[in-house]
């Protein structure tokens, strides 16, 4: 919201009133950090079930918080638009960075996200040896595979990103594109897996680090093309791993993101590490313009009846929408 815009005298003195209440106040400002579930909310703040629901309910009738449920599970968030998320970030700031209550909360906050990271990289570290086979619960890879060639289609690429690389499939198939590749995992166990099967495809212009998609350890504005392939539903913030792909991004340079679409199959929470059980399009969409892309293609390949009870998986095509003014053009090869 502008300085100078407004909002209803209702609007405004109903987010007060909801926010003037401590543990109110308190779950405003976890929520503006990050979207958490309300067991997450009641570990963190060490109160009953009931009376954080209780207390969220008023938040989000207020319009000071966001709910969506997925599944069994509701995620709880401040918007991130909008004079609700304008008037829940002016009321923070005007509490002390360093007050007592809110640096506890967090520290707790933090506890909750190390435990979450700790059970993804147990699972990954288990499951590094057979990940490949782990793809047959979507539609058959072959049919994705294809979906991302084409849609990357086959003129050259200067400089390719891939994200959560895993066992290193996306670099085999993208990186004869490029004049170099680089794939990046937190987990040394699927980094030990890509490294072999780089080495073993004789691919010389690829290479690997170990790295938080929060927080890349590549140039900004460096790459033609950034993958993110079946990696946000493994991610408390998928929004902030948009934003960091998009920032690896050169002006005019292209992310594709390859993930489920929205789905009901809960035992992959627990089994199978999942965060989200996929994603629309219009969450995607969203979060894509949030990070200066422009969507150019939505597609969902649709298993047919002969794959059995397999889920969807969905194809997003995004462009950075800056424009290359001053850059000289890169020049273009011609790949066979």
């Amino acid at each position: 919201m502008l300085p100078n815009e407004g909002a209803p005298f209702e609007t405004v003195l109903n987010a007060l009133a909801a926010a003037g209440e401590a543990t109110r106040l308190r779950l405003v400002a976890l929520l503006s950090e990050v979207e958490l579930t309300v067991s997450e909310l009641v570990t963190i703040l060490g109160q009953s079930q009931p009376r954080v629901s209780r207390h969220l309910k008023l938040l989000v009738e207020a319009g000071l918080v966001e709910r969506h449920r997925e599944g069994a599970w509701a995620f709880f968030h401040v918007p991130h638009h909008g004079t609700a998320a304008a008037l829940a970030h002016d009321i923070l700031a005007h509490v002390m960075a360093d007050d007592p209550i809110l640096t506890a909360d967090r520290a707790r906050l933090q506890e909750v996200r190390h435990a979450r990271a700790d059970q993804a990289a147990r699972y990954f570290a288990a499951q590094a040896a057979n990940w490949d086979e782990l793809r047959a619960m979507h539609v058959a890879e072959e049919n994705v595979e294809a979906a991302i060639r084409e849609t990357v289609g086959t003129a050259a690429i200067d400089s390719l990103l891939d994200l959560g690389t895993g066992t290193g499939r996306m670099l085999e198939l993208l990186a004869p594109l490029a004049a170099r590749a680089v794939g990046i995992d937190q987990s040394p166990q699927m980094l030990s897996l890509a490294r072999a099967r780089i080495e073993r495809c004789g691919l010389r212009n690829a290479q690997l680090r170990q790295g938080d998609l929060y927080a890349l350890p590549v140039e900004r504005n460096s790459y033609d093309l950034v993958i993110l392939h079946q990696v946000l539903h493994y991610l408390d913030e998928p929004s902030r791993a948009i934003r960091e792909a998009a920032r690896a991004l050169r002006p005019g340079g292209r992310l594709v993101i390859v993930d489920f679409a929205p789905h009901g199959e809960e035992a992959l929470r627990e089994a199978h590490a999942h965060r989200r059980l996929g994603f629309a399009h219009e969450e995607i969409s969203i979060m894509m313009s949030e990070a200066g892309l422009d969507i150019l293609l939505e597609r969902d390949l649709v298993p047919d009846a002969r794959e059995g009870h397999k889920l969807t998986v969905s194809l997003w095509l995004g462009h950075d929408r800056r424009i290359i003014s001053d850059a000289p053009p890169l020049p273009v090869r011609e790949v066979a």
